[in-house]
């Protein structure tokens, strides 16, 4: 019975001493973690080609609308000088009556162009919303997939975005050998483009 005893106590401390020394011998997990600088990808010189064409084209594309709006914008301005030099007139000179009818036309289409403006304008946004996620969304996309791709073939277990985190504060400070901008820029790049097309 006592035998039975020092051999429980035994297995007994055995498992212990395993069971700690089991835990105490897994490594840390280890891998790399790299930075890079999304605000890069839309450079001319040196930027991810394909974000660069798609940015190029959605310029292309919404560049009417914008040019119609800054030629509103520019009658909305002269219209707006006229009123105000009318309106000086008047206060510097009150001897010299303004006509109803000289000033309540550039009011009145100072107002419409105004309201027409301001449409055009929430139009324009709508629009521009709408085709950058039609245009620019799969190009993320693809871009996320690389940037997976690249973290597995390079043995990165996280990549931060460095604009991102500067841009919330949280980035104040980092060792230029962890950025992988470039490196990132020049994989995704010599990329297939059947590859980079999924």
């Amino acid at each position: 019975m006592k035998t039975f005893r020092s051999i429980a106590v035994v297995f007994i401390f055995a498992a212990i001493f395993a069971v700690s020394a089991f835990a105490q011998a897994q490594p840390a997990a280890t891998g790399k973690v790299g930075i890079v600088n999304t605000l890069a990808f839309d450079t001319d010189k040196g930027g991810i080609t394909k974000y660069v064409n798609a940015m190029n084209a959605l310029e292309v594309e919404l560049k009417p609308d914008v040019t119609a709006l800054q030629g509103m914008a520019t009658k909305l301005q002269t219209l707006q000088t006229e009123i105000t030099r009318i309106q000086e007139q008047a206060r510097t000179n009150p001897n010299v009556p303004i006509k109803p009818e000289t000033v309540n036309p550039k009011l009145e289409e100072y107002d419409k162009l105004g309201r027409e403006f301001k449409f055009k304008q929430e139009e324009y946004k709508a629009k521009a919303e709408r085709r950058q996620a039609a245009v620019m969304g799969p190009v993320r996309l693809d871009i996320g997939n690389a940037l997976q791709e690249f973290a597995k073939k390079n043995g990165y277990m996280m990549i931060l975005d460095a604009s991102k985190l500067d841009g919330a504060g949280l980035l104040l400070a980092f060792d230029e050998k962890y950025d992988i901008t470039k490196d990132f820029i020049t994989f995704y790049n010599s990329r297939p483009a059947a590859t980079a097309a999924k």
